[in-house]
C-alpha cells in the first residue's frame, strides 16, 4: 500500500486563541456529523499536556470543517482516580452499536512545571510516570460515557518488563475472527529513572474491547541501537493484513527528523515497513497553494469510507513571533493505492 497526501481545505484546521489542540480523532456519527474528540489545555500554561489535558469533543457537517465545540467528554475527576487529573491521547472507534474511546490516563500533584518559564519544556515526571490506557463506552457519540475505575492496559508488575513504567498512546482494531488488537507505546526501567526507557510498542489481544487483554511478548516498530523509535501508531485491518501508520522519530540516515512511516503485518504481531519513502515530512499542501512545514505532525488518526481511509487527522504545530508554541488539529485528504 502507498499513501499521498491531498490538498487541505483552508477550513480543515481546528484551533483555539486560547487554548492548546492536540491529537484529534474523527467518526462519523448515525446524525450524519463528523465528531471530533481531542486533547486540549489552556494555552497560556504552556507545553502542559501531562498535568492538565483533558479530552472534549467538537462536530461539524465535514470531516474537513470547520469545527464546533460541544462538550468535555473525559473532565477532571480527582487526583483519587488512576486518570483524575489528566486524559489525553484520544482514539474513538465503533464497534458494534457502542462507541469506545481509548485514551491515555494519569493522575498526580497536578503541578505543571512550565507555568513559570513557557521557554522551557518541563515533564512532571509524577504524572509521565503514572500514565496507564483506559477506555469510555457510549451509546453516542454525544454520551453519556461510562468511565471505569481501573485501566485496561497496565504497567507489568515485573521490574524487568518492558512495560513496567509507562504504558500509552493506545491503537486498536478489531481482528477478522472479531477479537481485538491493541498496539501500545511502554516505557520499561532498564534505563535511569525518571525517564527510564527505552520506549518501545508492544502488542495485546483480547475477546471483547473493553479487555481483559492478554499482553505478547516482543517489541515491535523496533530500530537498532535507538531507545526511543517510535511512536502514536494508527492501526487498521485493509485488503487481508495488517496497516500501521506511525510517526518514526529518526530517517534513514539515523538523524533526529521525525516522519509519518507506513508499516504492515500478516498478523499484527510481526511488522515490516512498507516504503523507505515517508508518507509526510510534516509538509503539507494547502488548496491556496501555499505549502508549510509545520514543528510536529504526529499522532496520525484515520476516517474511512468503507474499508478505505480518506482523511487523515494530525496534531500539528508551530511558533508565533513571541516563540510562543500555537497547536492545532489538520485533517488531511489522502490517496491510497493498494498494490494487486
Amino acid at each position: 500500500m502507498h499513501i499521498a497526501l491531498g490538498k487541505l481545505p483552508m477550513t480543515a484546521r481546528f484551533a483555539d486563541d486560547s487554548l492548546s489542540i492536540w491529537c484529534g480523532s474523527l467518526i462519523k456519527g448515525d446524525d450524519g456529523l463528523f465528531h471530533m474528540f481531542y486533547s486540549t489545555w489552556p494555552k497560556r500554561m504552556g507545553w502542559a499536556w501531562v498535568t492538565h489535558s483533558v479530552i472534549k469533543h467538537a462536530v461539524s457537517s465535514s470531516p474537513f470543517g470547520p469545527f464546533a465545540f460541544r462538550d468535555v467528554v473525559l473532565p477532571v475527576r480527582g487526583a483519587q482516580f488512576w486518570d483524575g487529573l489528566c486524559t489525553h491521547n484520544p482514539t474513538i472507534h465503533r464497534f458494534g452499536e457502542k462507541y469506545y474511546l481509548y485514551y491515555m490516563g494519569n493522575t498526580g500533584d497536578g503541578i505543571n512545571p512550565n507555568t513559570e518559564d513557557l521557554a522551557v519544556e518541563k515533564l512532571n515526571f509524577v504524572h509521565r510516570n503514572n500514565q496507564r490506557i483506559g477506555v469510555a463506552v457510549a451509546d453516542s457519540p454525544d454520551g453519556p460515557w461510562t468511565r471505569f475505575d481501573k485501566p485496561i492496559i497496565d504497567v507489568a508488575a515485573d521490574s524487568t518488563a518492558a512495560d513496567a513504567l509507562v504504558v500509552t498512546n493506545p491503537a486498536i482494531v478489531q481482528r477478522p475472527d472479531g477479537t481485538f488488537l491493541m498496539i501500545y507505546k511502554a516505557v520499561g526501567k532498564k534505563r535511569p529513572l525518571p525517564f527510564g526507557g527505552p520506549v518501545v510498542h508492544l502488542a495485546a489481544t483480547s475477546e471483547s474491547p473493553t479487555g481483559p487483554f492478554v499482553k505478547h511478548d516482543g517489541e515491535i516498530f523496533t530500530v537498532h541501537g535507538v531507545d526511543f523509535p517510535a511512536e502514536d501508531p494508527y492501526v487498521w485491518f485493509q485488503n487481508n493484513q495488517y496497516f500501521a501508520l506511525l510517526k518514526s522519530m529518526r530517517d534513514s540516515a539515523g538523524a533526529n527528523n521525525p516522519s509519518l512511516v507506513l508499516y504492515n503485518s500478516p498478523d499484527g504481531i510481526t511488522w515490516r515497513r512498507c516504503d523507505k519513502s515517508p508518507v509526510s515530512d510534516r509538509t503539507i499542501q494547502w488548496q491556496d497553494g501555499r505549502s508549510q512545514t509545520f514543528l510536529h505532525l504526529e499522532r496520525p488518526q484515520l476516517l474511512f469510507e468503507g474499508d478505505t481511509p480518506y482523511v487523515l487527522v494530525c496534531a500539528a504545530d508551530t511558533l508565533d513571533v513571541h516563540g510562543v508554541r500555537q497547536t492545532f488539529s489538520v485533517q488531511i485528504p489522502i490517496l491510497v493505492s493498494v498494490p494487486k
